[in-house]
C-alpha cells in the first residue's frame, strides 16, 4: 500500500522514513489562516487539539486535489501541529522578531504542542473514507537558556518556520529539558496515532514499509 504525505515537512517525511514507510510528498495549496479564519465565523476561536485536527484535514483532501491529474490510489495523510502557553496558540514564528519573543515567554516554561493527524483512503482519485484525531504533548524548557542562545538559535532560521519556534529532532533539543507523551507528536507526526488509523481503515501496517524487515533495520 503507497502512503502519499500531504505536507512538505522535512520532519513529518524523517519521522516516517524512520518508521521504514518511504511516502510520495504531495504539496496541497491551503491558506491555513483562512481556512481557520472561515470555520470560526460566527463562533468562539477553535481550541488548539481542534485547529490543527482542522487544518490536517484540510491538507489531506488538497493533496488529493492537487494530484487530480494523477489519480492516487493509496493513503493520503495530512498533519498539523501547534503550540499552546498559557492557553494562547502559537503557529510558525516567520519573523526573527517573533521567535526571539516567543523564546523569551517560553524559556523555563512548560507548554503542549498539539498535533493533528487525517487519513484518507483512496481509490482511483476517490476519497472512500477519513479517520483522524489528534494528539498531544507536553513540552518543558530548561530555565537555564540564556539569552545569547536564543540569539543564536534564532539566528539559524531554524525556529522560524516551525510551531511553538522549536524543534526536538535538531538544534532545538538542547533547549528542551522534558517531554511528557508521545515524543513524535512534538515533531508533528504520532507514528502510534497514525498506525491506529490505518488500522482503523483496514490497512495492514506493515503493507506500508518499504522493505520486508524495515521496522528493525
Amino acid at each position: 500500500m503507497r502512503l502519499y504525505l500531504a505536507s512538505t515537512s522535512p520532519a513529518r517525511l524523517a519521522t516516517l522514513r524512520a518508521a521504514g514507510i518511504e511516502p510520495v510528498v504531495l504539496a496541497p495549496l491551503v491558506d491555513e489562516e483562512e481556512t481557520v479564519r472561515r470555520a470560526e465565523q460566527g463562533r468562539d476561536p477553535l481550541p488548539a487539539a481542534e485547529m490543527v485536527q482542522l487544518l490536517a484535514r484540510a491538507k489531506a483532501e488538497g493533496g488529493v486535489a492537487a494530484n487530480a491529474g494523477e489519480p492516487i490510489d493509496g493513503l493520503v495523510l495530512g498533519g498539523d501541529s501547534a503550540f499552546e502557553l498559557d492557553g494562547v496558540i502559537y503557529g510558525k514564528p516567520h519573523t526573527p522578531e517573533r521567535a526571539r519573543e516567543r523564546w523569551l515567554a517560553q524559556r523555563g516554561r512548560t507548554g503542549v504542542l498539539h498535533s493533528g493527524h487525517h487519513l484518507l483512503l483512496v481509490r482511483g482519485g476517490e476519497v472512500v473514507r477519513g479517520v483522524g484525531g489528534p494528539t498531544a504533548a507536553t513540552v518543558t524548557f530548561a530555565d537555564d537558556i540564556t539569552d545569547d542562545e536564543i540569539d543564536a538559535y534564532v539566528a539559524t532560521g531554524e525556529p522560524l518556520h516551525v510551531a511553538g519556534a522549536f524543534t526536538i529532532d535538531s538544534l532545538g533539543a538542547g533547549f528542551i529539558s522534558g517531554i511528557v507523551g508521545d515524543p513524535h507528536t512534538v515533531v508533528g507526526l504520532s507514528i502510534p496515532r497514525l498506525r491506529g488509523l490505518v488500522r482503523e481503515l483496514g490497512v495492514d501496517w506493515p503493507s506500508l514499509w518499504k522493505r520486508a524487515g524495515a521496522a528493525s533495520s
